[in-house]
Formats: C-alpha cells, sequence, structure tokens
C-alpha cells in the first residue's frame, strides 16, 4: 500500500497521442496524477471537465495534470478531442501504473462485484515524492479540492 512521503511508482504509458510519457519526465514540477474509470462515462467526464476548467490555474503554479485510465489511445484521443482536455491523458491497459498505485480494486455496483479502477488522485511532488493521497474523490470538486490545498500550503 503507498502512503505519503513514499517515492512515487515510475511508469513510461502511452499519451493520447500515442507518444510514451514517463512521470521521472516531471521531475523537479509538482504532478497530480488522477486514476479513473474509463472515458467518457459520466463521472468520468465530468471530472476531466472539471480539470480542464482549473488547467490554466494548474499551469499558472507549473503543475502537470495527468489522468490515467485502462482505455486504449484512440478512446483517450477522442475523449481529449471531444472535451478539448488541454492536459496529458495516459492508457494503461496492462495495468503498469494502476496496480503499482493499488488502485485497481475490487467494486460493487449493482449487486455485483467485479475488479476495476477506483477513482483516485495523487499528487507527487518535484523529487517524484508521494506528497498526498485523495481516495474515492468527487469528480465535480476534485480540481478544486486540490488547488484549494496547494494553496493552504503556501
Amino acid at each position: 500500500m503507498l502512503s505519503i512521503g513514499m517515492k512515487a511508482p515510475q511508469f513510461t504509458l502511452n499519451d493520447q497521442n500515442g507518444k510514451p510519457v514517463s512521470l521521472a519526465d516531471f521531475i523537479g514540477r509538482k504532478v497530480v496524477l488522477y486514476f479513473y474509470p474509463k472515458d467518457n462515462t459520466p463521472g468520468c467526464t465530468r471530472q476531466a471537465c472539471a480539470f480542464a476548467a482549473q488547467y490554466e490555474r494548474f499551469k499558472a503554479q507549473d503543475i502537470v495534470v495527468i489522468g490515467v485510465s485502462k482505455d486504449s489511445v484512440a478512446s483517450h484521443q477522442k475523449f481529449a478531442a471531444k472535451y478539448e482536455l488541454p492536459f496529458i491523458l495516459l492508457s494503461d491497459p496492462e495495468l503498469q501504473a494502476i496496480e503499482p498505485y493499488g488502485v485497481w480494486q475490487e467494486k460493487k455496483m449493482c449487486g455485483k462485484t467485479s475488479m476495476g479502477v477506483v477513482r483516485t488522485t495523487f499528487i507527487i511532488d518535484e523529487q517524484g515524492v508521494i506528497e498526498q493521497i485523495m481516495p474515492k474523490v468527487k469528480p465535480d470538486t476534485n480540481a478544486e479540492e486540490i488547488l484549494a490545498q496547494l494553496a493552504a500550503q503556501d
């Protein structure tokens, strides 16, 4: 189980343009890494749009925003284009980041149990250390909560 103060697990995954992106690429910058279940579903769309709406505020603080799900590069490309998402979306069909971050969990929906991504956000500091873990975040307020917490730290 990951905890605050641990080194964030490293990964390299393809973004919505098929370009490999590594967490190590962002050493020296703060990273908001959010895991979500699926492109184009109501909650995930609201969460992505909330990050897009606040993106300039993240950018002004030199904070990188990265969304990760199991969806394909093609799915991410359509999702990003449809909602004009200005940040990185990473495709993780093999669970290369999803499993090490502990967000692949048993979920219960409509009486059925299945495995899936539990919506979770990590804030990773400039040295690649986990600064904050936000489990089961609310899609509509996640981006705003992060900005408020970062402002409180300053």
